[in-house]
């Protein structure tokens, strides 16, 4: 049970679940005795809808809407009377007996019906109304408001609380805190995707890389420009030019440049000069190679799988190498460990998390053991992003075609994923 939601049997972690091992516990425990209960089932009792609990709502929404058509009628009608009641030279109708003139009364109807209105105008944020009347509805699902509620209350006591940010994916996190790009005149994106199948027992199967870079002007007084390419790869790239640049002037002096001196680059719209091709089997290539080691024991399988980056200059951050797991069979027990790992009991994976792998942090292993047979950890995939391409393919300089005088430009790289397996 405790594995379902803690990633180790350590302090802060149980601190930082402490009130879905209650719930969990709960659900196991009644009266001092042990229900019979499997985890699938706890899971569903501590997440369910109380179905009751939606019936009463929708009731009291639809008594709510007719209560407000009811007042908005009155309102019209009493509305009405005062006008009938100012064309007669009469006194209107007073309300709830007390008797009230023409101008009481049609001032007390505007504000009803100024009520009316008001109230079924959208709010910005408006807070939950609990039901007024006795309810026997379930409230499994506010669980999670009430224990929120709770931690307000223990740090308005003085408590200090562990902010959990654990259950956030790294890659979420990252999404949130990187920085803005400050984008020039000349902006350019630098981006490659890699497709690499290999064997559990070694060898490469296919590496195939793609890049490109694109081209943004924003302002037209820079659409006569070109590119200086530095082109240090010694893995043998295949380069392609688009068909409208000159690239007899690539060849000879890596200036990336239009056929037509004269004419500019397309402006506010994202143009790629230049794309390039990595087809292999060699095993050297590989930038980060996986070694997954399941053997048998008597209670299952022990898993040993470890990873190492071969290439120094890249770094990879967020990445998650995700291990199946046979369906059934609970949490696995985690023995060493570079990193964190995340269990999804839904999608029966394990995945291995590392913010960051780069020369200074070039290996990991981990070590877990759960049941299951050797075919059930394949095929192990392997997800990450960098902002340093695979290809040492830069754009160094930018310069106008009159002149030659240096434009200031950004870039942006990126290297993705776009399927790495070890099958």
């Amino acid at each position: 049970m405790i594995p379902e939601y803690c990633r180790a049997l350590e302090e802060n972690e149980i601190s930082e679940h402490c009130f879905d091992l209650i719930f969990a516990f709960d659900e196991i425990v009644a009266l001092g005795y042990r229900e019979n209960v499997n985890l699938a089932q706890i899971r569903t009792f501590t997440e369910m809808d109380s179905h009751e609990e939606k019936v009463f709502r929708a009731v009291r929404e639809t008594q709510e809407r007719e209560a407000k058509a009811e007042m908005r009628r009155k309102a019209k009608e009493l509305q009405q009377a005062r006008r009938d009641a100012e064309r007669q030279g009469k006194k209107a109708p007073g309300f709830g007996g007390f008797g009230s003139s023409a101008v009481s009364g049609g001032s007390t109807a505007a504000m009803i019906t100024e009520t009316i209105i008001e109230s079924d105008k959208p709010k910005v944020a408006p807070a939950p109304a609990r039901p007024s009347g006795p309810s026997k509805a379930l409230k499994l699902g506010a669980k999670g408001k009430e224990v929120d509620n709770f931690v307000d209350k223990l740090k308005s006591e003085g408590e200090t609380i562990m902010s959990s940010s654990m259950g956030k994916r790294t890659s979420e996190a990252t999404k949130v805190h990187a920085p803005p790009i400050n984008m020039e005149s000349v902006h350019m994106k630098i981006e490659e995707k890699i497709t690499l199948t290999c064997g559990r027992d070694g060898g490469l199967q296919n590496m195939e890389l793609h890049g490109m870079i694109m081209l943004r002007i924003s302002d037209d007084k820079y659409g006569r420009i070109r590119l200086h390419v530095e082109n240090e790869d010694k893995k043998g790239v295949q380069l392609q030019t688009h068909p409208n640049v000159d690239k007899k002037l690539f060849t000879a002096e890596s200036l990336i440049g239009l056929k037509n001196p004269e004419k500019s680059f397309p402006v506010n719209s994202d143009v790629g000069v230049l794309k390039w091709r990595l087809q292999t089997t060699e095993e050297s290539f590989i930038p980060l190679t996986i070694n997954c080691w399941p053997s048998e024991s008597g209670n299952g399988c022990d898993v040993n799988i470890e990873y190492e980056l071969q290439e120094d200059n890249l770094e990879l951050n967020d990445v998650v190498i995700t291990i199946p797991l046979p369906s059934g069979v609970g949490a696995p027990v985690i023995g060493e460990i570079d990193g964190e790992y995340r269990h999804d009991s839904r999608r029966n994976t394990l995945e291995w998390c590392l913010p960051v792998i780069d020369a200074k942090n070039k290996s990991g292993s981990l070590e877990f053991s759960v049941a299951g047979q050797p075919n059930d950890f394949f095929p192990v995939q392997v997800s990450f992003v960098s902002k340093k391409n695979y290809c040492n393919i830069q754009v160094t300089k930018v310069t106008q075609v009159d002149g030659n005088s240096p434009v200031r430009f950004s870039t942006e790289t990126t290297f993705l994923v776009d399927k790495y397996e070890i099958l």
